[in-house]
């Protein structure tokens, strides 16, 4: 078994742990409460989690929330905190970014290691050790991230990790890695869920993966969808899509459970794709776990 895979088995109890870090008041004052004024950045992974907290604490009504790339950081804006993510701690730009923020803004990292300088440096730490990884592609940092923020905002997650080990006990789709094409479509939170599920497949794989929010897809992308495709709905698309989807050609995956538990079996598909092409998914081509910039 690759590193990649255990880390992706791993995750019921991962999110068991996360459920039980914020139940037990864990990361009490290191996460923004309610009525702040919060940016929340990251790169590549990261950033997809970034972009899922920002809509789940607008959704939730805690106040406004920003998603930047750390490259791409606007710090002109006010804001009250700023929660900086990377597994590692270690990523360049990230670093940077929480180096250049405004005086007097309160900072939190969520972070797997809290020895980096990302931890180090922030004025509050989520650390995640639970969640540390060994694999180049991250699975349950992402994950662990994501529901730490959902029950952090008040979502009863009681159910999800039992969910999740049915779901990875059972076997993926027939047929579904023979396909050369995957579409990932989500609504809300989940959009950027299916963003994470695409990149899993160009990392671990070199497979041809794109995402939409759910309803764009009919506005131009539907038209590359054939015979080869899958088009995999993360949460509940509108079945009406779902049927649209199929008289491509298309082989539709939407059974409308939790987005993070979709995104397991896209990660175990990632890994069969790779399987099938020969290459070895803890260690993608012209990828390492940090980028580290001279």
């Amino acid at each position: 078994m690759t590193f990649l895979e255990d880390e992706i088995f791993s995750q019921p109890r991962s999110w068991q742990t996360a459920i039980d870090h914020v139940a037990a008041g864990a990361y009490a004052g290191a996460l923004p409460g309610p009525g702040e004024r919060v940016a929340v950045i990251g790169c590549g992974s990261s950033l997809n989690v970034a972009r899922a907290y920002a809509r789940l604490r607008e959704d939730a009504g805690h106040g406004l929330t920003d998603a930047y790339p750390a490259s791409e950081l606007v710090t002109t804006r006010p804001y009250d905190r700023m929660v900086f993510i990377s597994r590692t701690g270690t990523t360049s730009e990230v670093l940077a970014a929480l180096r250049g923020a405004p005086a007097g803004v309160a900072t939190t990292s969520i972070t797997a290691d809290r020895d980096a300088p990302l931890a180090r440096e922030t004025s509050h730490a989520v650390p995640l050790d639970f969640a540390s990884e060994r694999s180049v592609v991250s699975s349950q940092f992402i994950t662990a991230a994501i529901v730490v923020a959902r029950a952090h905002l008040g979502e009863d997650l009681t159910a999800l990790p039992a969910a999740a080990a049915a779901a990875l006990a059972r076997p993926l789709p027939a047929g579904l890695a023979d396909r050369d094409e995957f579409t990932f479509l989500g609504a809300g939170w989940a959009a950027f869920v299916a963003d994470e599920a695409a990149l899993k497949l160009r990392e671990a794989s070199r497979s041809w993966a794109e995402s939409y929010p759910a309803l764009e897809f009919r506005h131009g992308p539907i038209s590359v969808s054939d015979a080869s495709t899958v088009v995999w709905g993360i949460g509940a698309i509108p079945p009406s899509l779902a049927d649209d989807s199929a008289r491509t050609g298309a082989l539709v995956i939407a059974d409308g459970g939790d987005p993070l538990v979709a995104l397991t079996g896209a990660q175990r598909l990632a890994v069969a794709l790779a399987a099938r092409k020969g290459i070895n998914p803890d260690h993608p081509r012209a990828l390492s776990r940090s980028v580290i910039l001279a």
